[in-house]
């Protein structure tokens, strides 16, 4: 008896010392978007998700190839159904089997894929959409969860909603004051309640950056973790960032109509690097490195010690994403589309980002403007405005990475993105006789002239094509979200 006491001391002593004393690692949760013109492939991607201790995925829809590539992974899907879905699903208990079977049940089955959260809708009440989704998110919610019942799946997979921080205000200007946002307040005790009463969780998503770009008197450095912004005094409670602040405010309204022990994961929280003056890589590695020091302490907030499930936004860049919302919704990435480094992170222990592996691209050449061609040619200016329809060139904006090019340089950067783009075919670089193929790198820091992936050689199964991030302007319920207790902040600390 004594020796196996013995034994049990050494052996939860090493647990100890591996585990390191009382704290879980939960690891590292991110978004996975698919809007690109050339998708790194799902194999890939997979890998550099594990190559990167991401053991936790948000999928914005089922995406087939996605979902088939995470199976046996060992990491853990939540996927998503997108908004254009929820009419049907709330219509018809079939059409929610349906999807459950089809989206759920099949990869869970045949491949392995460890699917742990069905999220219903993407910011459905954002207030651009009028309205458009409120009659149908509960019901898709409520037949969504009876199917999962129905295909003995609910006991593993739960539910959740992501909504933008638009539902929930504050009237006083700090967190305490937070409640929900009247006009939906019925609705949201009523989906609260539901996931609650299914034990599963309410998702917010949270953009600092967005408040910084809605509000040109918002202060900068309240949009950090680690700031020298004056705090904000809410009674015993000091706020010294915005994400506390806006995160407590949705505790506040939580408490006050009888949910103050609700699961709350954080959707979506990230930064840009380009399409903005403010979108750059030094902030995102400011913003993302303070956020996952956080992640890595186990740190939550004032009113939520414990930290939440947190999904970073995104893994990497998607060239077709609308641009309604602005140029950056094409830059969140914390690696280029092709899974190359933007900035350092330490992952912790000084783990840093590791690249994707085993990528293949077009041939080393780019489509630049002639050395003879003339910048007061006639069809220079419509050259330009064709290769930017068909091509991203949201990286050519005011305070964007080539935003300081020279003319001559600004059409080379639009007509080699349209070469690319149409997968360097040899008449996709003749703008009228402007235009010249080099295999000189015209690349001038921080402005990259891209080679696109081969699609060619790579196999890329089908992919259905949904925004990953609601195409409308969200800018302004950003406004009320997180800037509703700016009043009170800029009593207190000076404007940047």
């Amino acid at each position: 008896m004594e020796e196996n006491r013995n034994y049990l001391f050494w052996f939860f002593m090493v647990v100890l010392f591996f585990q390191g004393p009382g704290k879980e690692v939960q690891g590292l949760a991110i978004n996975w978007g698919t809007q690109s013109s050339h998708p790194l492939p799902p194999n890939i991607v997979v890998r550099l998700l594990k190559d990167n201790g991401f053991n936790k995925v948000k999928l914005f829809e089922a995406d087939p190839g996605a979902m088939k590539a995470l199976g046996k992974s060992g990491i853990q899907v939540m996927v998503g159904i997108p908004n254009e879905l929820l009419l049907p699903l709330a219509s018809s208990p079939s059409n929610a089997d349906a999807w459950v079977r089809q989206n759920v049940s099949n990869y869970v089955s045949k491949y392995g894929t460890d699917v742990r959260y069905v999220a219903v809708a993407n910011e459905p009440f954002l207030a651009d959409y009028k309205d458009k989704f409120v009659k149908t998110t509960l019901p898709a919610l409520q037949n969504i969860q009876a199917a999962l019942v129905k295909a003995g799946l609910a006991k593993k997979v739960k539910v959740t909603v992501p909504l933008n921080a638009d539902v929930y205000k504050t009237d006083s200007g700090l967190p305490s004051g937070g409640n929900f946002r009247p006009d939906i307040h019925d609705l949201m005790i009523s989906i609260i309640k539901f996931l609650r009463d299914n034990n599963g969780v309410l998702t917010i998503n949270i953009y600092p950056f967005l408040s910084l770009y809605a509000d040109p008197d918002f202060p900068k450095e309240y949009a950090f973790f680690n700031n020298s912004a004056s705090p904000l005094q809410d009674g015993p409670i000091t706020y010294t960032n915005v994400y506390d602040a806006n995160f407590d405010t949705l505790v506040s309204a939580l408490e006050k109509n009888g949910f103050g022990s609700m699961p709350v994961f954080i959707g979506e929280v990230g930064w840009p690097t380009d399409g903005d003056p403010n979108a750059n890589a030094n902030y995102a590695q400011r913003f993302n490195q303070g956020l996952l020091s956080r992640i890595l302490q186990g740190k939550g907030t004032p009113k939520r010690p414990t930290l939440p499930d947190i999904y970073i936004f995104s893994l990497i860049d998607e060239d077709t994403k609308s641009t309604l919302p602005g140029n950056f919704e094409r830059h969140w990435g914390i690696f280029h589309f092709d899974g190359t480094i933007k900035y350092n992170l330490d992952l912790g222990g000084g783990k840093p980002l590791v690249p994707a592996k085993g990528v293949h691209y077009l041939a080393r050449q780019w489509c630049v403007m002639s050395p003879q061609a003339s910048l007061s040619g006639p069809n220079l200016t419509s050259g330009i405005s064709y290769a930017c329809q068909y091509a991203d060139c949201t990286s050519l904006g005011n305070g964007s990475t080539c935003g300081n090019l020279d003319p001559r340089k600004n059409a080379s950067y639009a007509f080699n993105m349209y070469y690319q783009a149409m997968n360097q075919r040899k008449d996709s670089c003749n703008f009228a006789g402007l235009s010249a193929i080099t295999t000189i790198d015209p690349s001038q820091q921080p402005c990259r002239f891209e080679i696109m992936i081969d699609l060619g050689k790579h196999e890329l199964p089908p992919s259905r094509s949904v925004s990953s991030s609601p195409a409308a302007t969200r800018i302004n319920n950003v406004v009320a979200a997180a800037s509703s207790f700016i009043p009170a902040l800029l009593l207190l600390c000076c404007v940047f």
